[in-house]
């Protein structure tokens, strides 16, 4: 059901809270701890992003994904999904899913949380945003195109319209921040052996040394 115009308060908590945008406390837990939340370093970040690309794949029976690891460091994964969920609430006022600065409900401190490809428990994109120097949020939609800079998880722009190009999907682009280390050649090497993790996502791996 499309809930636009509808009151945010009576918006259903699938995976994130409608309710708040920003979890400021959820967020400095996440980066006093980087060891805990991305074991593998800057592979687990990337891993926590294209586990979102792959979720959307399976949703519509199939999707790919591309990952291109920049020569400074930073990560962009892009997919061809629907995008993420935004809405307009009761004052027509744009809402997006807070899948940045709040937690995932169904993972964070689960004990039940799935392991992603590196063995090790998924915790969401909250844990991206926080342990990101940047992080570039574009996201197309039927009904609308935007782009939300992050920085070390807390917004650092509001939501900024970019022209329609006619696809749908969502872009995640971000910077690894001290102590985790930028993506490299490494990097890339671990993608390409974990890119057939999922199934119904076909997964392309771009970067340094791919010759």
């Amino acid at each position: 059901m499309d809930a636009s115009h509808t009151p945010r308060a009576t918006w259903r908590n699938t995976t994130h809270d409608w309710a708040g945008t920003v979890d400021v406390g959820h967020l400095t837990r996440i980066r006093r701890d980087p060891a805990a939340f991305a074991p593998s370093g800057t592979l687990h970040l990337v891993l926590e992003v294209v586990a979102y690309a792959a979720d959307e794949a399976e949703s519509r029976g199939g999707g790919h994904c591309r990952v291109t690891v920049r020569p400074d460091g930073s990560v962009a994964v892009v997919d061809d999904g629907r995008g993420t969920d935004t809405r307009l609430d009761e004052r027509g006022e744009t809402v997006k899913k807070p899948v940045m600065a709040t937690k995932d409900l169904r993972f964070f401190d689960r004990a039940d949380a799935p392991l992603l490809p590196d063995g090790h428990p998924r915790r969401g994109m909250s844990t991206v945003a926080a342990l990101s120097t940047w992080l570039v949020h574009t996201n197309r939609r039927r009904n609308g195109s935007w782009t939300q800079r992050y920085e070390h998880g807390s917004p650092a722009t509001g939501l900024q319209s970019v022209p329609d190009d006619g696809t749908t999907g969502t872009s995640v682009h971000f910077l690894p921040a001290e102590p985790l280390l930028p993506a490299d050649s490494g990097t890339v090497r671990d993608l390409t052996r974990l890119a057939g993790s999922w199934p119904h996502l076909d997964v392309t791996v771009l970067g340094r040394d791919r010759r």
